[in-house]
């Protein structure tokens, strides 16, 4: 019996090396897995993530593209299903259904980006549209709708990612429009809904300034972009027609034009505008950005001429030299701070 218990160990002995050793190496690879893990749940925590509403095409495309580039993680927002495919096949890019008026999809990409762990670092309120049509003849409709995407789309999703964008001390930015300065016929619904875009802006600075989270608006000119031959099939397939209008002629030789902007320049600056803001130490909170001298000019006339306008025949109208006085504070005050040091006369 004693030389069968000596056998059998004889036997088993040379087995339990290789048993010890696989249930090391398994146990080895199970730390490793979980080792690496961990490590990808804090690059994940380290990555500051953006999220950019309408980034299928223009602008917020190559928004979306230019942040993954340069480190940032970007929820890129999207309605079609090949839209949200594309962007997701791009590198630190994730695409995420969310269409600016409906709840729902807004409640669930707030689910989205909290399941991802990465918290939220920017917004960018890119999604946007064009209602063009006279400002008396436009249907109640067609306002809405403009005011509902271009306007209340901001007002819900940043009310949506305020915790988030709080808890991360981050940074709010909204696509505006040299629109939101200078106006023009038959725009009236767009420049409204720009202008409110100036005023959300402004309110919203001075309310989160208390929490760390800085706000921004890109105000882009005229840019490649599919944004108003978008608005022409909208229109087009409304069954609108120009017959009977007041202004018929002028709107007929509007709808006859081309407006695909095919031959615009590319918004590439409007993309760096965004990239400057979510990383510039000392961010602005304007960002005019125009592909020409003349538009930039366009706007800021349209400025000086609604301030001329306030001011004549006021009952405490300012003279031209107050009014310079004034202006050389406002250029002043946006100086930054190292530059008015550099400024500032040595004793």
């Amino acid at each position: 019996m004693r030389f069968l218990t000596f056998f059998l160990l004889a036997c088993l002995l040379p087995l339990v090396s290789p048993l010890r050793a696989a249930q090391s190496s398994i146990h080895n690879e199970e730390t490793a897995e979980a080792a690496l893990t961990e490590l990808a749940k804090v690059a994940a925590s380290s990555q500051k993530a953006v999220l950019i509403t309408g980034a299928s095409t223009g602008i917020g495309r190559m928004t979306a593209e230019l942040l993954a580039e340069n480190g940032f993680y970007v929820y890129a927002g999207a309605r079609k299903e090949k839209d949200l495919a594309d962007l997701s096949a791009l590198k630190n890019v994730e695409g995420i259904r969310l269409d600016v008026t409906v709840e729902a999809e807004i409640d669930a990409a707030v689910a989205t980006v909290k399941k991802g762990g990465r918290g939220l670092y920017g917004l960018i309120n890119n999604a946007g549209v064009v209602v063009l049509a006279p400002l008396i003849e436009v249907p109640e409709g067609d306002l809405a709708f403009q005011i509902d995407v271009n306007v209340m789309g901001p007002y819900r999703v940043t009310k949506a990612f305020a915790p988030m964008l709080i808890e991360s001390k981050g940074r709010i930015s909204t696509t505006g429009s040299l629109s939101g300065t200078a106006t023009w016929g038959f725009g009236g619904p767009y420049t409204m809904s720009k202008f409110a875009v100036e005023a959300y802006t402004d309110v919203l600075a001075l309310e989160m300034e208390g929490f760390g989270v800085t706000v921004s608006v890109v105000e882009p000119g005229n840019f490649k972009s599919k944004i108003m031959a978008s608005m022409k099939d909208r229109l087009l397939a409304s069954g609108y027609t120009a017959e009977g209008s007041l202004f018929e002629d002028k709107m007929s030789r509007l709808l006859s034009q081309p407006l695909d902007r095919s031959n615009l320049m590319e918004p590439g600056k409007v993309a760096q505008a965004f990239l400057d803001f979510l990383t510039d130490e000392n961010p602005k909170r304007r960002y005019l950005v125009v592909p020409n001298q003349g538009e930039a000019a366009l706007t800021l006339n349209a400025a000086f001429t609604r301030l001329a306008q306030q001011n004549r025949d006021q009952e405490y109208t300012f003279s031209r030299e107050q009014l310079i006085a004034m202006l050389d504070a406002a250029l002043l005050a946006q100086t930054p701070a190292a530059s008015v040091a550099e400024q500032a006369p040595t004793e």
